[in-house]
């Protein structure tokens, strides 16, 4: 048996014992752990066809695994891969077909949107064709650079050849899979984030800002790893901070990352918002952000396990907890304050539904409301709005 049959077949057996129930990247530590004859060119190539399994799987027909491994390879494929070239010499020179052709030649044609079935779900203006096939890419890595920095940052990419691309003075694009970690200071100077998270800063430098003296009061109150915290740091400048989380161990990571910010007063609160108000219900904020649980849909490029393994009836348990989160938060919005409301969600039941919901209180308007594609990027897809509370 040929050592591509051997990455076949590894790869059938991996799948074959995942249930979708952990990621997939964790399940693959594992089970690489527990098998130590995988060198790491062995273990780099079997994760690829598993990865590619998962972007295209909802497409392929109900034939052998082996076969769909090799179809999903194809249609992923945008260079010569030698494991096609072996197998499927055919399809491999062909690898320069769009996406459209190479459904043709598979024959898989009729439905192109097949990998993404939940069409009728999604927000208004998602281009249905260019958002189903984005599933074959992997996203490309962004980070952005902190206030002070851009120089600095600029120029130990330059001496260390990092190939980037400048997307603005502030936001880098970097092909995946791209190491930094012992280049440039993680939180300190730059925060490793999506293009369109960064894309969010827009909403929040429409907030006027409270004076020289006077500090704004924030509440990040779905925290979870900080980075909607550290940037609102950097756009609104002085801020009395609460982040607040389900989980205390999401927040003692947060600890140290704003820690490592240079953000170093700020309070924590362990809180299932969904549930009960932790706060008295005077207090009031200038600036509440809910960056929401969510499907987390407009990420599927990165983790397409999740999309592999999604049912539809999660979206309407999503936005059941969204608006039970929402419902907690708004009274504490101040009045003549501000609400942002984020999700990396392409559902409009996530999205524009949830705002429906919030401007149904006639104390609330819209001030800039985005649907941040990110499928025409190489990045991830968001959902933003800026309410005011005018009464």
């Amino acid at each position: 048996m040929s050592r591509w049959h051997s990455y076949i077949n590894s790869a059938v057996s991996i799948l074959t014992g995942y249930s979708g129930k952990e990621p997939f990247a964790a399940y693959l530590k594992k089970y690489f752990a527990a098998n130590k004859k995988y060198g790491s060119k062995d273990r780099k190539q079997i994760a690829h066809l598993a990865y590619c399994y998962f972007r295209a799987g909802l497409a392929l027909p109900d034939i052998a695994m082996e076969e769909k491994l090799l179809m999903a390879l194809f249609l992923c494929s945008r260079q010569p891969d030698p494991l096609l070239s072996s197998l499927r010499p055919e399809w491999d020179e062909k690898y320069l077909l769009d996406v459209k052709e190479k459904l043709l030649l598979l024959g898989l044609e009729k439905n192109p949107n097949r990998f993404f079935p939940w069409i009728q779900q999604l927000s208004k203006g998602i281009d249905l064709e260019a958002f189903s096939t984005s599933f074959l890419v992997q996203p490309d890595l962004f980070i952005r650079i902190r206030p002070g920095y851009p120089g600095m940052v600029k120029e130990k990419l330059q001496s260390a050849r990092v190939a980037y691309e400048e997307l603005s003075s502030s936001c880098f694009r970097f092909p995946s899979g791209t190491k930094l970690d012992d280049l440039l200071e993680a939180n300190r100077e730059i925060v490793i984030q999506d293009y369109n998270s960064q894309r969010v800063g827009e909403l929040l430098r429409l907030i006027p800002q409270n004076g020289e003296h006077k500090k704004m009061t924030v509440w990040d109150c779905c925290a979870a790893s900080g980075g909607k915290s550290i940037m609102a740091n950097d756009i609104v400048g002085k801020m009395e901070l609460t982040v607040s989380d389900i989980r205390e161990s999401i927040l003692h990571n947060l600890g140290k990352r704003l820690s490592a910010a240079g953000i170093s007063h700020f309070r924590s609160i362990v809180a299932d918002l969904s549930v009960k108000d932790p706060l008295p219900a005077g207090e009031k904020f200038d600036l509440v952000i809910a960056d929401t649980p969510c499907s987390g849909s407009g990420t599927w490029s990165r983790t397409p396990e999740q999309l592999y393994y999604f049912r539809e009836e999660k979206i309407t348990a999503y936005q059941q907890l969204q608006e039970r989160i929402v419902a907690t938060v708004l009274p504490h919005v101040k009045k003549g304050g501000y609400f942002l409301y984020i999700t990396c969600s392409v559902f409009k039941k996530e999205n524009e539904d949830r705002v429906d919901f919030i401007t149904a209180d006639p104390g609330y308007s819209i001030v800039s409301k985005e649907l941040l594609t990110g499928y025409d990027k190489k990045a991830d897809t968001m959902f933003a709005c800026l309410l005011r509370r005018d009464l």
